[in-house]
């Protein structure tokens, strides 16, 4: 048996279906579903299963909605008694890892999620924006370049994968800006709102109450948070964290490193899609990452562990 940290994906890793395999195949998963309706006040089943894709993929839907299906994944593998022994969850994903780090509990989770999601999708009518991934362009000189434009980082995926945020043309700007400065490629996402920017400060500031509303626990395992690709010392010093983040880069590079130093070599995502995967072979092509997220890959995983 193999030592292995847990990954969480977070928003755009959904689509309409995921989960459905499991929640057919372990009742252990049907019941966490059926607390989840109960805790949302929503049909989160139907919203997973049947979609459909326009109304799964508003942020307010598809926060709670990638969560409950991060946790059946988590359920599934403990069930197959494989549990992490670090972990970490990018942007949305990083409350399923708290909640794999026993730092916060399926209710208080789900409802953070939830208000996140509301939140910043009221942000995002109030100041619409969006966002980039710039690939491949020499760091110094895109920190220059959204110094110019008035942009922000809003995810360090990987040396050759930085995502930047904000208002719409400022974003277009430092887009051409950064292809004239020779990045190998430019894509504006497909997202609905400049998350992890100056635009997210109405949410964030609303969130901060709900936070602090929750109970924390000191973490189990260490747990790597977003702000500062650092691990949770204890509960204290969470609920400043995950406030910091909506508004703060997500420091996924920085926190994947500071999972291999000490290590760690055996990764697993657990969630929807194999986004992380397929960053962690960018950022460390010794170590060994997999994905669980159905029946097929938990199979092709289980054999790995053997």
């Amino acid at each position: 048996m193999k030592s292995w940290a847990f990954l969480f994906p977070g928003q755009g890793s959904q689509y309409v279906g995921m989960g459905r395999e499991f929640y057919e195949n372990y009742p252990e998963v049907r019941e966490l579903f059926t607390q989840a309706n109960d805790l949302l006040g929503m049909d989160i089943t139907r919203l997973c299963f049947e979609g459909p894709d326009e109304v799964l993929v508003l942020t307010e839907n598809v926060q709670p909605a990638i969560t409950v299906v991060n946790l059946a994944c988590l359920t599934v593998l403990q069930l197959h008694a494989i549990h992490p022994v670090a972990t970490a969850g990018h942007s949305l994903g990083e409350y399923s890892a708290l909640y794999a780090a026993g730092v916060v509990d399926l209710a208080d989770v789900l409802g953070l999620v939830k208000h996140r999601g509301h939140y910043m999708q009221e942000a995002a009518q109030a100041e619409p924006g969006a966002m980039a991934a710039i690939m491949e362009l020499e760091s110094e000189r895109l920190e220059e370049i959204c110094r110019i434009c008035d942009v922000e980082v809003a995810n360090i995926n990987c040396a050759e994968q930085v995502i930047i945020t904000g208002p719409n043309e400022p974003v277009k700007r430092a887009m051409a800006m950064s292809n004239d400065a020779g990045a190998k490629k430019c894509v504006q996402l497909n997202v609905s709102g400049p998350w992890h920017s100056r635009c997210m400060a109405s949410a964030r500031d609303k969130f901060a109450t709900v936070v602090h509303q929750c109970r924390f626990h000191d973490p189990k395992i260490p747990v790597v948070n977003n702000v500062d690709g650092k691990p949770l010392v204890d509960a204290a010093e969470l609920p400043e964290k995950l406030i910091r983040q909506l508004c703060n880069s997500v420091l996924w590079h920085q926190s994947m490193d500071y999972l291999v130093q000490p290590g760690h070599t055996h990764f697993v995502e657990v969630g929807p899609k194999k986004v992380l995967r397929g960053l962690m072979r960018r950022i460390n092509r010794d170590a060994k990452t997999f994905n669980v997220e159905d029946p097929a890959s938990l199979t092709a995983f289980l054999q790995a562990n053997q």
